[in-house]
């Protein structure tokens, strides 16, 4: 019976030491990086090359508009 409580207090002992370890641990940890989800950026050189196709498009929109106005 005696060993039976001798192994009770080691088991306490290192479930308390996990315990302060697991705590020491988790506080230590630094911030998790944010994943970078979302929109890549654009170079200057993509961003022209946007600017002008989306320019042609509304133009050619605008002139299909007043066509079937007319």
């Amino acid at each position: 019976m005696k060993d039976l409580y001798i192994q009770r207090e080691r088991l306490e002992h290192v479930i308390t030491s996990l315990e302060a370890l697991q705590q020491g641990s988790a506080a230590g940890l630094p911030p998790q990086k944010k994943s970078n989800r979302g929109r890549k950026s654009m170079s200057a050189e993509e961003r022209h090359e946007v600017s002008e196709r989306m320019r042609k498009y509304w133009a050619a929109r605008r002139k299909k508009k007043t066509l079937a106005a007319s």
